[in-house]
């Protein structure tokens, strides 16, 4: 079981929708946390969320300016740590395929200074976020994230005799969050027109809470070298304009630069190596460096069958009109109203 009462913790990123969930859950279940440190390189949001935390109620919390891009910066913010949540990351797609090597910057190479980091210092765990966009990428931001997936999972055959752990998470969008499509649409009813980019796109949604939850479970059960995949449901875009603006005019304004109809998170690929856990389904790395058989009878895993794959658009659970206005309104808008 879990338990971070008494541990140090840094989050990377932490200023963003899922490092202040992240932070308010740990602190309501363990609020004997040693050191939470919020490292971003955003002074105006950790200025803001700092107003949340005042140090007189919150000792335990540190605010740390930085970029993981910034290795001297990142190995010194390390020091007396003992978990790491990896959570920074350049995310916006048509961002990313504008300034290519920005995102290689933060994405890659921020990446690698993290588990080079880890390795110097006494960091016991790593978990690293990933996305939908990671598997079979057809954009940057996709394809630098499945490049730092491979990073931390590769991480476990460098560690020499460093108990340290790394593992990596991959869910799909995150309903709220900034940038998402779910607070656009809510921002554009008041124009009275929705833009939907195609009327076929489908997308995997999980709650920040759900998103939390699944990190804090990597952080407790990881061997290392998973990708933990959650069982999550789909929506169509369209029903999430419905569910929005229904007495809105959509109009159909055609797929942005490296966007897919449908997300996947598990390939055909990945399926030779993947197991379902139950609640989850983990990508094991090619060469584990624990025994398979151990790792099955302990989480009771199933291998899924070979070409199995986990798409957006293929899923066997929806969300309906319905459930997505409720979600809303208890995941991102309690006054929400359609």
């Amino acid at each position: 079981m879990l338990d971070l009462n008494n541990k140090s913790l840094l989050i990377t990123g932490g200023t963003g929708s899922f490092g202040k969930a992240f932070t308010k859950i740990v602190l309501e279940r363990w609020p004997n946390i040693k050191r939470l440190v919020i490292f971003s390189r955003d002074e105006q949001k950790q200025f803001q969320m700092a107003q949340d935390y005042p140090a007189s109620q919150y000792p335990m919390i540190r605010f740390f300016i930085g970029d993981v891009r910034d290795y001297d910066r990142v190995r010194r913010a390390l020091k007396g740590i003992d978990y790491v949540i990896h959570a920074a990351a350049m995310k916006h797609v048509p961002i990313a395929e504008y300034n290519p090597m920005e995102c290689i910057k933060t994405n890659i190479i921020g990446a690698e200074n993290i588990i080079n980091a880890c390795l110097e210092s006494d960091v016991q765990k790593v978990v690293a976020l990933s996305t939908d966009k990671a598997a079979a990428p057809i954009n940057l931001y996709g394809a630098t994230k499945l490049a730092s997936d491979k990073l931390f999972i590769a991480a476990n055959n460098i560690r020499g005799y460093n108990p340290i752990t790394f593992s990596v998470v991959r869910y799909g969008n995150v309903m709220g969050s900034n940038g998402s499509v779910i607070p656009f649409f809510m921002k554009k009813k008041q124009e009275g027109v929705l833009p939907i980019t195609d009327p076929e796109m489908t997308r995997f949604n999980i709650s920040l809470t759900e998103g939390v939850e699944m990190v804090l479970h990597a952080l407790d059960t990881a061997w290392g070298g998973e990708l933990f995949v959650p069982k999550i449901p789909s929506y169509r875009i369209t029903e999430v304009a419905s569910a929005i603006g229904p007495d809105c005019e959509h109009t159909i304004v055609g797929i942005r630069p490296g966007e897919k109809i449908h997300e996947e998170m598990i390939t055909s690929s990945d399926s030779f190596s993947t197991y379902d856990l139950g609640k989850y389904y983990a990508i094991l790395p090619q060469v584990p460096k624990w025994n398979t058989e151990e790792f099955i009878a302990h989480f009771n895993a199933r291998k899924v069958a070979p070409g199995f794959r986990y798409n957006s658009g293929e899923n066997t659970e929806w969300l309906s009109v319905e459930d997505l206005r409720k979600l809303i309104k208890e995941h991102v808008d309690s006054d929400f109203q359609a």
